[in-house]
């Protein structure tokens, strides 16, 4: 037994038991619940509010910036989960899961609260930092607290807990923004963290960092995670500013230092896409872009093209949601008949995410189209995102070199919370240049389309043996 589980048995932390049973017995019931509640209601809020979004924007005068409800919660999500996660690795999870809670449920409180867009944006931000923090802790007590033969259970039950809220969200947020009102939304979800700390704090306390590091001084990580959070958000900014030299001075002040952060974040090779992991990085960057970008703007297409009310919109993203766990379910099927198909299934699925998206595209953009065919087109472009999202993660993580598993998982995730921000925020320049018109829908569909092109001709690197091959002959 290591020194470290030595010291968690004699604290009593929930990981401590050598044969705790299941993640579900006695000792860690209440852990187990309190985490998946705790991440369940992140994705409660993130696809609960994705929905009644054009609601909101529309009370609150933020048509014109509309992009910003997503971009801030996504680009202070990386800064979230970067300063918690290095907290966690350096103090233990017990402050992260205190401070995260609090601050989240603040987030959605003010959110409720918000006067006005401007308001409700800096709301979003800060749900974002407690969005980071929570999904921070939530998978590192995992790591730290439960024992090595539960630890792929309990990342199953964690992926599974965005399930259910990714059905029931789009739903629940359109009929009580229908009903009542959307403010009540975000009061409902404030309160949920912090019911569940009695779950989970006390464990937390007792559960120490696997190598703790005392320290003032703030390192380098988190630093460049708050210089891409702010220099995306610049150059985003720019996009929506009418003085071209602002425009100008924006933007490449932007890029520059966002290239900058990510040369110092992300492994080498990942912004040239070479061929292996930093190829499947790049393409976890495509793949978010184009489902998440085009998720955000499907229900302000059906509310503000087609006139539907908000809970009808909501099931738009409610059938997304269930096709992606479909093709997810039959992408496990084909790796474990044919494991050595993954890059091939990473390409079909993005062609089937395109055809979906462009078939969705249409019938949102264009006003004499039936609605349906959105319903429809997104179906198959959650199939698509299953069937290619599991493919190229396990195509990623198969080519990962020993001992970077940790560092490519979180490079993962970054790619994804970035290019949802970017893409929504590109998005909402567009609306905010043409309005909520054919064009700018056509505009914004078409973007994320032509993201999706570029990630099938890349899916080939996810190969790094084909590569290999190449090279010898």
């Amino acid at each position: 037994m290591t020194q470290h589980a030595t010291e968690q048995l004699a604290t009593g932390a929930p990981g401590a038991d050598p044969d705790p049973g299941g993640v579900f017995s006695p000792r860690l019931r209440g852990f187990t619940v309190g985490i998946l509640a705790s991440v369940g209601a992140v994705a409660f809020e993130s696809l609960g509010v994705a929905t009644i979004l054009p609601a909101v924007a529309e009370e609150l005068g933020g048509l014109s910036g509309y992009g910003w409800g997503l971009s801030a919660l996504m680009l202070a999500n990386i800064v979230g989960t970067v300063v918690a996660g290095t907290d966690i690795d350096r103090r233990g999870p017990a402050r992260s899961v205190l401070v995260g809670s609090l601050v989240f449920a603040a987030g959605c409180l003010l959110a409720g609260l918000a006067p006005g867009w401007g308001v409700f944006v800096a709301a979003r931000a800060l749900q974002g930092l407690g969005v980071g923090a929570i999904m921070a802790y939530a998978y590192s007590l995992v790591g730290i607290a439960y024992p090595a033969r539960l630890q792929a259970v309990m990342f199953a039950f964690l992926s599974s807990a965005w399930t259910i809220p990714s059905l029931l969200g789009p739903v629940f947020a359109g009929v009580v923004t229908d009903l009542l009102d959307w403010r009540v939304v975000f009061w409902a979800i404030a309160p949920v963290p912090l019911l569940l700390l009695p779950y989970v704090l006390p464990g937390a306390r007792r559960t120490s960092a696997p190598t703790p590091r005392a320290g003032r001084r703030v390192p380098a990580p988190v630093w460049f995670s708050i210089l891409l959070a702010v220099a995306t958000g610049a150059l985003l900014l720019g996009l929506e500013v009418d003085a071209l030299p602002v425009l100008v001075a924006l933007v490449v002040t932007g890029l520059a230092g966002s290239v900058l952060a990510l040369r110092r974040i992300v492994p080498t090779g990942t912004l040239s896409a070479r061929r292996g992991a930093p190829a499947g990085i790049v393409i976890r960057f495509i793949l978010c872009g184009v489902y998440f970008g085009s998720e955000a703007f499907l229900p302000l297409g059906l509310t503000s093209v087609h006139g539907l009310d908000v809970t009808l919109a909501g099931l738009g993203l409610a059938a997304g949601a269930l096709a992606w766990t479909a093709g997810s379910f039959v992408q496990a099927r084909l790796d474990a008949a044919r494991p050595g198909t993954r890059a091939r299934s990473a390409r079909v699925g993005l062609l089937a995410l395109l055809a979906g998206e462009v078939v969705m595209g249409l019938a949102v953009a264009l006003p004499g189209a039936w609605p349906g065919w959105a319903v429809v087109g997104w179906t198959i472009a959650g199939v698509g995102m299953g069937v290619a999202f599991n493919a190229a993660t396990a195509a990623t993580m198969a080519v990962t070199p020993a001992g970077s598993a940790g560092s490519i998982s979180a490079s993962l995730q970054l790619a994804q919370t970035l290019a949802t921000a970017v893409v929504a925020g590109v998005g909402g320049a567009l609306v905010a240049g043409l309005g909520t018109t054919t064009s700018a829908f056509l505009a914004v569909f078409g973007l994320t389309a032509a993201l999706g092109l570029v990630g099938a001709v890349l899916a080939g690197r996810l190969d790094e043996r084909r590569g290999r091959r190449s090279g010898a002959s």
